[in-house]
């Protein structure tokens, strides 16, 4: 996960230079290996499981400031348990603080499932009451009605060097924020497996077979295939599979009860609703359920392209 790190600094345009903060040998010589500095090791002081961001820092860059006379104008913290992040997104973080001087620090956000207004603390005697207070008894209010809310994901901080020094705040009292979709923060071997999912989703050279109705678009019960509506959540994922060089199959029952032959039109379907893909099949039998060894869920698929849960009836 370290040299995931170093790689996306190394393909950042801003990035100038690739400090690894460790207490550890072993990891110095890793980090190192991948092509990045380690000038010091890290005092055990600031590598314990309680120590804080800002005692790194403050030691990181006093560290170069007095034996290299080395400031730098910001920083960009890069945490080693985000192995999968897009460097342009390192860019415009820090596009983002440079073309704001008033601001302090930029920070990756992502919207937030769980709405804070609805959430409450709860007193010793069993009482509740509000987290948030700005709106007047929001949690009686239907969501759709309440300010969106939005979490900080840690993959990408990007704080000016001054604000650190000076302040000794890893964010300053100005933060904005950057909005990020994906989120694969590793604490959990579940974490883990998802984010190994999404590199081999996205390493290229795999066959993905997709069914077409109710996946690529809305089930028909009365199997009027002609009249079908695109998902284009799903239709901008397989695309995206395509484009990272995987080979798409689509493969569809269509007909296989009727008799009818729909494949004109599946085509037709297909390159109207842009649908990439390399073979179009036939005469998948008809059934009530599927069972595959190798399926991935079309709920992770959505997940993992779009951050977006869905439901699904069949296929």
């Amino acid at each position: 996960m370290l040299a995931h790190s170093i790689r996306h600094a190394e393909e950042a345009k801003y990035v100038s230079r690739i400090i690894v903060s460790t207490d550890s040998e072993k990891y110095a010589e890793i980090a190192r290996g991948y092509g990045a500095e380690v000038p010091f090791l890290r005092p055990a002081e600031y590598a314990q499981d309680t120590s804080l961001d800002i005692d790194v820092f403050l030691h990181a860059l006093e560290y170069l400031r007095d034996t290299e006379e080395y400031v730098p104008d910001c920083v960009v913290q890069l945490r080693p348990t985000y192995p999968i992040r897009n460097p342009k997104d390192i860019d415009c973080m820090v596009e983002l603080l440079m073309g704001n001087p008033e601001a302090d620090s930029v920070r990756c956000i992502a919207p937030s499932k769980e709405i804070a207004y609805k959430m409450w603390r709860m007193d010793g005697e069993g009482r509740l009451h509000p987290i948030l207070d700005d709106i007047e008894e929001a949690y009686n209010m239907p969501r759709q009605q309440l300010p969106s809310i939005y979490y900080q994901n840690a993959c990408i901080d990007v704080i000016r060097t001054k604000t650190i020094l000076e302040s000794h705040s890893m964010s300053g009292s100005y933060i904005l924020g950057y909005m990020m979709g994906h989120n694969y923060d590793i604490d959990t071997e579940e974490e883990f497996r998802k984010a190994d999912r999404y590199l081999k989703l996205m390493s290229g050279n795999q066959k993905f077979v997709f069914d077409i109705d109710g996946v690529i678009a809305e089930y028909r019960e009365n199997l009027d295939y002609a009249s079908a509506s695109p998902d284009y959540g799903i239709i901008s994922s397989i695309n995206q599979l395509y484009e990272a060089g995987n080979y798409i199959v689509l493969f569809t029952a269509r007909g296989t009860k009727t008799g009818i032959d729909w494949k004109e039109v599946t085509k037709k379907q297909m390159e109207e609703w842009g649908v990439k893909y390399h073979e179009l099949k036939f005469g998948k039998p008809d059934a009530d359920f599927y069972v595959d060894d190798k399926m991935v869920g079309l709920e992770e698929i959505m997940e993992l392209f779009h951050g977006r849960h869905v439901n699904m009836d069949k296929d």
